[in-house]
This record gives C-alpha cells, sequence and structure tokens, in this order.
C-alpha cells in the first residue's frame, strides 16, 4: 500500500471512531496505554479523529513494568495533547492472592493482569461517559494472542484490521516516538517477556504465514504456516461470540 492508500485507510478509521463516539452519545475515548506500538497507534488515530481533549489514556504499570515504558506512554500522551493518568495496579492483583486456591502461575497472573486493566478501563469510561478504545492488531487477534475479556474486550478496535508490520507502518506514518517504535514488543506480563519469544516466530513472519494461510484456503505449505495455522485453529472460540440457544433477535 503506498503513502496516498494509506492516508485514504487512516481516514476512514478516524471517521469510524467518530461515528462510534457519535452514535453512542459519549463524551469521548479512554485508551490503555502501555508505552509499546500499538496503544501508541491506536491513541493516535483516536486524537486525530476526535481531538486530544476527548480522548484519555491510563497506564497501568505493575512491579514488572520498566520505567520507561511509563515515561514513554506519558511522553507519547503530551504530544498527542492528551490527558494521561498512572495508576499501578499491584495493589489490586495483591488481593487475589486470599482467594481460596490461589496459585502462583505467571499465566495465569497474567490474565488476571489483562483482565484487571480493562476491568479498570471500563470503570473510568463508565464514569465519565467514554467508550473504550481496544489496542489489539490483526495478527494478534488471529493467533488469538489476546487475553478474553482482557486487552481483546473494546468498544472500538481501530487498529484490529493491521497486521503487525502493518502496524510499524502506521506508527511511522503517524510519526510515533522512535523510542516506542525501536523496542521489542512485549505484553509486559512478566519481567523479561517479549511476544516473539514467547511465540517463537517473529512478527514478519507470523504475517508472512497468515497471508499466505489466508490466499491458500487456510492450507498450510510449509512448518512455519502449520505452527501459525494451529494457534488460529486453537483460539478460534476467541473470536466467536458465546455458544447459545438465544440466536440473533431479530429488531423492527
Amino acid at each position: 500500500m503506498n503513502e496516498e492508500d494509506r492516508a485514504c485507510a487512516l481516514g476512514r478509521v478516524e471517521q469510524m471512531i467518530r461515528h462510534a463516539v457519535w452514535s453512542s452519545g459519549c463524551s469521548g475515548l479512554v485508551i490503555g496505554i502501555s508505552g509499546g506500538v500499538d496503544s501508541a497507534v491506536a491513541a493516535a488515530m483516536c486524537c486525530r479523529a476526535l481531538g486530544g481533549s476527548r480522548v484519555l489514556g491510563l497506564t497501568l504499570p505493575t512491579h514488572v513494568t520498566t520505567p520507561e515504558d511509563i515515561e514513554d506512554a506519558s511522553a507519547l500522551c503530551r504530544q498527542l495533547s492528551m490527558e494521561h493518568r498512572t495508576i499501578p495496579i499491584d495493589p489490586i492483583l495483591e488481593s487475589y492472592r486470599t482467594l481460596p486456591g490461589y496459585r502462583e502461575d505467571r499465566f495465569l497472573e497474567g490474565n488476571l493482569m489483562a483482565r484487571t486493566r480493562m476491568a479498570i478501563l471500563y470503570y473510568y469510561a463508565n464514569l465519565e461517559g467514554r467508550l473504550v478504545c481496544g489496542t489489539s492488531n490483526r495478527t494478534e487477534y488471529l493467533i488469538g494472542y489476546c487475553t478474553k475479556h482482557g486487552d481483546s474486550a473494546a468498544d472500538i478496535q481501530p487498529i484490529i484490521h493491521l497486521y503487525k508490520t502493518e502496524v510499524y507502518q502506521a506508527a511511522r506514518d503517524l510519526e510515533i516516538p522512535d523510542t516506542i517504535i525501536a523496542k521489542s514488543p512485549t505484553a509486559g506480563l512478566w519481567a523479561g517477556q517479549t511476544d516473539e519469544d514467547e511465540l517463537g516466530l517473529t512478527y514478519p513472519e507470523i504475517d508472512d504465514a497468515l497471508k499466505a494461510l489466508q490466499a491458500n484456503g487456510w492450507k498450510s505449505t510449509n512448518p512455519v504456516e502449520e505452527r501459525v495455522l494451529s494457534l488460529v485453529q486453537k483460539s478460534e472460540h476467541k473470536r466467536l461470540d458465546p455458544p447459545s440457544l438465544l440466536g440473533r433477535l431479530q429488531v423492527p
């Protein structure tokens, strides 16, 4: 996609954001700002669509969050002229340890972190009459690299149509700071965690495999595609509505 096409695509995203907020009757948006590229791009799109004064950024760090991530989040919000609040969530996470049968497990705790952050975003959205903006990209959505009712929950998803590699291009187009673009992607769920180490593949490898799979009717032709296809299949439940007997309601 050339620069002109990307600009047109960005305009369509901004229009979608404005329509979503207008049709909801809400005053603006709240978004989690992690210091990473996904939330930076989503926040920039929101501010272009509505103006920074109508976008609230919340950074919700834990003891594993680096000071650099907090500073990058703060600097981004200053650049975008949006309000920024930092609310540590370790006291909330610590309270979960009183649950009967609580077990130390970084994956379980990581899911609690993601869901706690989303609950806080929705609290402030309810409090201030805002919608919650999500930061999921197409790559992580398709392979299920997200927490159900955590980072995958939102009222709008402005970058979910973009592969991770396309998010980086959008970041450059939107003049996101180089300190954010250059850092290794991480969900920040435990010390030293990076997305690509956990997945065992780079994002360019995953994106190339996803594009090839989609072009080939979701049939794999090499080991990388087979691995990515397995991730897509195992995570299908994250992309579907909950099974029920209700069916789709027909509203007159």
